[in-house]
């Protein structure tokens, strides 16, 4: 079965997951969807969105496992739906592809219809984030003596980046002429200009 979701086969454990969403009552369901929709919206509050989880499992009876299995898989769809940009009307007829009830579907489109700009943003934010600029050191230089005669009395500068990998940082190293560096300082007042823009 194709999704618009993704394009690889979906895991047996999603399936299932989605279909386990099913024995939620409407109240039950709606309300960990608003969880989830918060948490997707705001990922910064994942410690609120586990302690909530684990009062919602207590007041519905729930096994706290299972919750956090239907939880990380219904993550796992918005997720890639968000990644491929689908429409609410796809994320539908995906959602009941996996065995979801037509009419929590329909709540979750809605959701998702309600919500889409809050969660591209957040997406944008989590991309810009990677790669994320933490220091920079310089310093300019005169060449006092080479073998070159034409490059004694250039100026240059030596750069020191340290960039945010997600992971871990990295530090980069350049050495620009000065038309180089001017050309660089006006990239890099470019980006930022266009970070204020949408920021």
């Amino acid at each position: 079965m194709s999704y618009h979701f993704t394009s690889e086969p979906v895991e047996d454990q999603i399936v299932t997951d989605a279909t386990n969403l099913n024995r939620f009552d409407d109240e039950g369901f709606k309300e960990l969807m608003t969880l989830i929709f918060e948490f997707l919206v705001d990922p910064q509050q994942s410690a609120q969105l586990i302690s909530q989880l684990e009062s919602f499992a207590g007041e519905r009876g729930v096994g706290a496992g299972a919750l956090k299995n239907v939880v990380r898989s219904i993550i796992f769809v918005f997720k890639c739906a968000l990644k491929k940009s689908i429409t609410p009307a796809h994320l539908h007829s995906d959602l009941s592809a996996l065995g979801l009830s037509t009419e929590k579907a329909d709540h979750i489109a809605e959701l998702w219809k309600t919500n889409l700009v809050g969660l591209s943003r957040t997406a944008v934010a989590q991309t810009l984030n990677v790669n994320q600029l933490v220091d920079m050191e310089w310093r300019f230089g005169v060449t006092a003596g080479s073998s070159d005669l034409r490059k004694v009395g250039n100026t240059f500068l030596q750069v020191k980046l340290v960039v945010d990998r997600g992971t871990h940082t990295e530090s980069i190293y350049m050495e620009l002429t000065l038309p180089q560096f001017y050309n660089f300082l006006h990239e890099m007042e470019k980006a930022r200009a266009t970070l204020e823009y949408f920021g």
